[in-house]
């Protein structure tokens, strides 16, 4: 089973792009071909799809979308075919967020995903999903962090808002903004 494959990219496609490794181009099914520079050098995560007829890859740009991608799949009668296109217009705070305040609407707007499923995803996820952003991105929220321990919140309940803050916000408004996700949920 392959993890991730870094290579460029030298061909894309509507649903797809072809990165070269080492002279053998793979063709990896991803949610935005056209995120992807051509002849730009990528890490892509990758996930082997293998029936008796079909042995696909599918890519996905950060280790987070790849974690989400992967429960996304476990759930009844959603294949990698409908959860790939859920990553071209959503994020995963955007997607978990949705999943766990119960946000059909949100989740039917993915092609595909009808209201049926979108209960499904609820039902099969909501409050299971806890994928841990990489270190680099946490360090802007070192300071954020310390407050919220101190005022006695605890460090699972801070993680689960992280996602949902600005770190581009002064100090003051990320207290703000983590204080009203913290009450609201």
């Amino acid at each position: 089973m392959f993890s991730y494959i870094k290579g460029t990219v030298v061909d894309q496609a509507s649903n797809f792009i072809v990165l070269d490794y080492k002279g053998i181009g793979f063709q990896i099914y991803v949610a935005n071909p056209y995120n992807f520079e051509l002849n730009k050098e990528y890490t892509v995560y990758l996930y082997n799809h293998i029936r008796e007829d079909e042995f696909s890859l599918y890519g996905l740009k950060t280790m987070e979308e790849k974690e989400l991608f992967m429960r996304l799949i476990n759930v009844k009668g959603l294949g990698p075919k409908m959860a790939l296109p859920m990553f071209a217009t959503g994020s995963v705070s955007g997607i978990i967020d949705a999943i766990d305040r119960e946000n059909v609407l949100y989740l039917t707007k993915f092609p595909k995903i009808g209201e049926k499923l979108a209960r499904q995803i609820i039902l099969d996820l909501k409050g299971k999903i806890t994928i841990e952003k990489t270190e680099e991105d946490n360090t802007s929220f070192d300071e954020l962090i310390s407050v919220l321990t101190s005022l006695g919140y605890r460090n699972s309940d801070i993680k689960k808002v992280l996602p949902k803050i600005d770190n581009s916000l002064d100090i003051e408004n990320q207290i703000k903004e983590a204080l009203k996700l913290m009450l609201n949920s």
